[in-house]
């Protein structure tokens, strides 16, 4: 938890240092963020309405959220590698350039009515590459361009900015860009990113070291040799992961709760859009809808850093991850719009409020030099169980209908809150936290010896 700064303190008290700023180079990061999740936002909400005037099936509409995630099982390993042993801004700017021309050529195919859905799923598995090896280049910046006392502020700021880029901006103008043509709806993302693109070079080609934070911190940590075996590293980020007892039972709940929640949205589209639909939402509407998820988010991303602190994370892990899981159950409950309204901002809030939590705490924990792979390793398992459980949703929802797919959904996840939080006690955090800082004081003191 941050504190104030103050001038003036009571005899006997020390006074409280301000914390540092997060600096010009966090800055620029943020705004590609900012930039490149707007584009998500119109791409996530836009593609699956694009593909109910293609088709009405349950099962062919999830295909749509499989096969923009496949990639991460696929592929987020090896990212992880690449990430670790090359510039993560470079590797960021040319993945941002392979999603131009991903968007280019989807703008240009509908334009010509030549979209089809076997084409539409290609370009998004195309997508979804650029998107892992971008995501986790972004994602493997934040501790490189943050001081490490600030990367809880650094995290809910991000994820503050990608909840109100998707769900607040680009959701809701989804719909309305969709209905100018389906052009547009890929046209309006290479732009976004083109920008955000530009905006890296200017603020972080070039200025950006590994080692926490620190600009002329020294890159001792990165890899010795070029030549190393691939298949090593690979194993080195999954050894470390599933060797630590906080990121390992983090990172199973997490996949189990993206597995679900997967499940959950490949089809939530075809519960609330439609006249046939429980809720009856016109398509331009269910973008409205996710302002409640991005107004909730912004508020989370506000108050994270206070209500997170360090010493209480498995509290805040299980209370956050606990209610989403029980919101969950509401859409199908209480098919109103209301109520899924209500749902959704209270879903946004701690979710963002949770996930910040988890993403500080692993960037704390886990060394810069292998951060990449570890993070590959975790989003092997966490992103690439998201296809998964998007086509298993299609299934569960053709074979027994949406309705009992979302309670099945919430009791499930409930679940897996439950065993995530009893394996991970607060004394195991704590005791990774001060293993961690004392290795980096060790490096700092063989640093200044040599």
């Amino acid at each position: 938890m941050t504190q104030p700064e103050t001038t003036d303190a009571p005899a006997g008290e020390r006074p409280t240092a301000p914390p540092p700023p997060l600096g010009p180079r966090f800055a620029h990061l943020f705004t590609f963020s900012a930039l490149s999740n707007l584009a998500d936002g119109l791409i996530y909400v836009g593609v699956p309405l694009f593909a109910l005037t293609l088709t009405t099936s349950p099962g062919l509409v999830s295909l749509v959220t499989t096969a923009i995630t496949l990639p991460w099982l696929l592929f987020a390993l090896v990212a992880g590698v690449v990430i670790d042993r090359h510039d993560r801004v470079r590797i960021l700017v040319i993945a941002s350039l392979v999603r131009i021309a991903v968007f280019l050529g989807a703008a240009l195919a509908a334009a010509n009515d030549l979209l089809t859905m076997p084409l539409l799923l290609g370009l998004l598995v195309v997508l979804g590459t650029a998107e892992v090896f971008a995501d986790g280049a972004s994602s493997a910046l934040v501790p490189d361009v943050t001081p490490r006392t600030r990367l809880g502020a650094a995290n809910s700021r991000l994820m503050g900015a990608q909840l109100v880029a998707n769900s607040f901006l680009g959701a809701p103008l989804a719909g309305f860009v969709l209905a100018a043509g389906a052009g547009w709806l890929f046209g309006v993302p290479a732009g976004l990113v083109a920008a955000g693109v530009l905006v890296t070079l200017r603020g972080l080609w070039g200025k950006v070291r590994r080692g926490h934070g620190d600009p002329g911190a020294p890159s001792a940590e990165a890899p010795s040799s070029a030549d190393r075996s691939v298949r090593r590293e690979l194993r080195e980020g999954l050894t470390f992961l599933w060797g630590h007892a906080v990121i390992r039972p983090i990172v199973l709940g997490g996949m189990s709760y993206n597995f679900l929640s997967n499940a959950y949205m490949a089809v939530f589209v075809v519960w609330v859009v439609g006249p046939a639909s429980a809720v009856g939402l016109a398509p331009e509407q269910y973008g409205l809808l996710a302002m409640g998820l991005a107004a909730g988010g912004l508020a989370g991303a506000v108050l994270a850093e206070r209500i997170i602190g360090q010493g209480r994370e498995r509290l805040v892990v299980a209370v956050t991850w606990g209610v989403c899981a029980v919101l969950l159950a509401v859409p199908a409950l209480v098919p109103q719009v209301w109520s899924v309204a209500v749902a959704f901002t209270l879903v946004g809030f701690f979710n963002i409020v949770g996930n910040t939590a988890t993403s500080a705490l692993r960037q704390r924990l886990v060394p810069s030099a292998i951060l990449g792979r570890v993070q590959g390793a975790a989003a092997t398992l966490g992103f690439g169980s998201m296809p998964l459980g998007a086509a298993l949703g299609g299934i569960v929802a053709e074979l027994f209908g949406v309705r009992t797919l979302l309670l099945a959904v919430a009791v499930a996840t409930v679940l897996v809150v439950v065993l995530t939080v009893r394996v991970l006690p607060q004394s195991v955090i704590d005791a990774a936290e001060r293993a961690e800082e004392q290795r980096l004081a060790a490096r700092d003191e063989d640093a200044q010896r040599a």
